[in-house]
């Protein structure tokens, strides 16, 4: 593929993957604002509270979970794009089932029909045919693996998909962390940096897991989302 290709497709992944993309996932705090709401955090919060925080969420959740399925669902597109959709069925199911609490298992199905019905017109490139499996119901249709499908249809490196899928959800949380007055804009842009390592090392591990370990393992961030999920005032959707 030339040069050129390769980096269209790459432009595309970072499209697809900004917060700002019209798949919701701008509304999420992934648990962070039921920390808030907990009293866990204060207000401003330490910077090296948040990097610690957001870098445990990388590690022992993200990363292992969506990072992982992602790699998956790229990995089951072929050169010639044909589809291995058994194994792309599996990592979809084993996904839904560690995300143990029901906000982030409807959030993640949320983006990932979003994120499928707008790829054709903005990316070019459509997996319609999982799409029909989704409809149907015989799969959660995750946000991870819709962009892990996508990724490999547009040809772009396995390592750089997961990279931007872990940079979006860091973004995405930074971005969470200063609506929530929990930090400012200077030091949410500090925290990105500070995480960076976290997550290089993280995408290195998920790029070649595979199914039997997409996991998730961090007990605090569930029973945030859980408790969020009943609360009275909310700003975010998770």
């Amino acid at each position: 593929m030339p040069a050129s290709a390769r980096l269209a497709g790459f432009l595309s992944v970072l499209q697809l993957s900004d917060s700002a993309f019209p798949a919701g996932r701008y509304t999420l705090s992934h648990g962070l604002e039921a920390f808030a709401q907990s009293d866990l955090l204060g207000a401003p919060c330490p910077p090296d509270t948040l990097a610690q925080l957001l870098g445990d969420c990388v590690r022992f959740a993200v990363a292992p979970s969506d990072g992982i399925a992602l790699a998956c669902a790229h990995r089951a597109v072929a050169v010639d794009g044909a589809v291995d959709v058994e194994l792309v069925v599996r990592a979809d199911r084993r996904l839904g089932a560690v995300k143990l609490a029901r906000e982030a298992r409807e959030a993640s199905t949320r983006s990932g029909r979003a994120l499928l019905a707008a790829a054709p017109a903005v990316a070019g490139v459509t997996a319609s045919g999982y799409g029909e499996l989704i409809d149907r119901g015989h799969v959660p249709g995750n946000h991870a693996i819709v962009l892990g499908l996508l990724d490999g249809l547009l040809g772009v490196p396995r390592l750089e998909a997961v990279a931007a899928e872990l940079y979006a959800f860091c973004a995405g949380w930074v971005a969470a962390a200063v609506r929530l007055g929990l930090t400012d804009h200077l030091t949410a842009q500090w925290l990105l940096l500070r995480v960076r390592p976290v997550l290089a090392a993280a995408a290195d591990r998920a790029a070649v897991g595979d199914v039997d370990l997409i996991s998730a393992c961090a007990p605090l961030v569930d029973v945030m989302s859980m408790r969020h999920e009943v609360a009275g005032l909310r700003l975010f959707a998770s």
